[in-house]
């Protein structure tokens, strides 16, 4: 990162500053020796306070390493400042509070951002922070159930394993999702904050920050100018098998308050600039109590009967 490049050329400074004075002091001292051997009692006391002063230089590089250090204070202060109106905007404490999510729409997957069918109903379902469930078709007789680090498949066969990129990808993105930046990741103190100006996010002109946690993973935000709300978020990763570079995006638009919540209605992702899938939110309820059958991949849960809520 260039501020981390900034702070090693900081110090390399303030330690040169440091080497100066003292080889000017070893030279001043060997001077003054051998002036002292020959009788010249005069210039040697010249070159030894010559020594002892300090250079010209030294006053001008030390105080760049405390104003460097107000400026990433002053960059750290206007992101969170900035979040937290988007944390406001968004709802505030309601939308800190939100325990669990309902959401029901059409759902489409792009190839080389291509549609590759005509769409598919969906029903999703989340319980903080670490549950999930997504049910398709129009019978609801597929979903895919995400509990701790575990996901499963279930079908009329029963649960089977999802497949470990599959798993590793859903992980990814629930670690670096939103709510998961906007909820957790502001909280914690080995978080760094760094504003980095105005962008545009789509048509949209945002002030765009980024967030770079203790595993140096980096995600970035666009937030609306005008009304504070995400538009966009984005982060890059390195596939572990063939260690290529991936840039991920998500872009949130069509906001409608719910329940003293905005909520985004319409939901993007990209893949390396390609569309890759793209949900239309129907309906959106939050804190209604979930069923914890329906977190069991192997409870039998069926979704066409009355769910028990808790």
């Amino acid at each position: 990162m260039p501020e981390y490049d900034l702070l090693k050329y900081d110090l390399l400074n303030a330690i040169g500053s440091m080497k100066r004075p003292l080889l000017i002091v070893l030279l001043g001292f060997g001077l003054a020796s051998a002036l002292a051997i020959s009788g010249g009692r005069g210039a040697a006391a010249s070159a030894q306070a010559s020594a002892q002063a300090p250079p010209e230089t030294a006053p001008d590089a030390r105080p760049s390493v405390p104003a460097n250090r107000a400026n990433d204070q002053e960059n750290a202060r206007q992101s969170r400042a900035l979040i937290d109106q988007a944390i406001q905007a968004l709802g505030g404490q309601t939308y800190l509070n939100i325990r669990d999510v309902q959401q029901a729409g059409r759902t489409f997957s792009f190839y080389h951002g291509r549609p590759s069918g005509t769409g598919a109903l969906f029903w999703r379902f989340v319980e903080y922070p670490d549950k999930e469930r997504l049910e398709v078709t129009k019978e609801r007789d597929v979903a895919y159930v995400y509990t701790g680090n575990k996901g499963y498949e279930v079908t009329f066969k029963g649960p089977h394993a999802v497949e470990k990129k599959d798993l590793d990808d859903y992980l990814r993105h629930r670690r670096l999702s939103l709510e998961t930046i906007l909820r957790t990741w502001v909280n914690d103190p080995s978080v760094a904050l760094f504003y980095e100006g105005n962008a545009l996010a789509g048509n949209a002109l945002a002030q765009q920050l980024t967030l770079i946690n203790s595993k140096d993973e980096a995600v970035k935000l666009f937030l609306d100018a005008d009304t504070h709300l995400p538009l966009k978020k984005s982060y890059t990763w390195r596939d572990p098998v063939d260690k290529e570079r991936n840039v991920e995006e998500e872009v949130y638009d069509n906001y409608k308050p719910v329940q003293g919540v905005m909520a985004y209605y319409s939901f993007t992702r990209y893949y390396n600039g390609d569309m890759q899938s793209q949900r239309f939110i129907n309906s959106i309820q939050f804190n209604q109590g979930l069923d914890p059958a329906m977190f069991d991949p192997s409870s039998g849960y069926n979704p066409n009967k009355p769910a028990k809520k808790h």
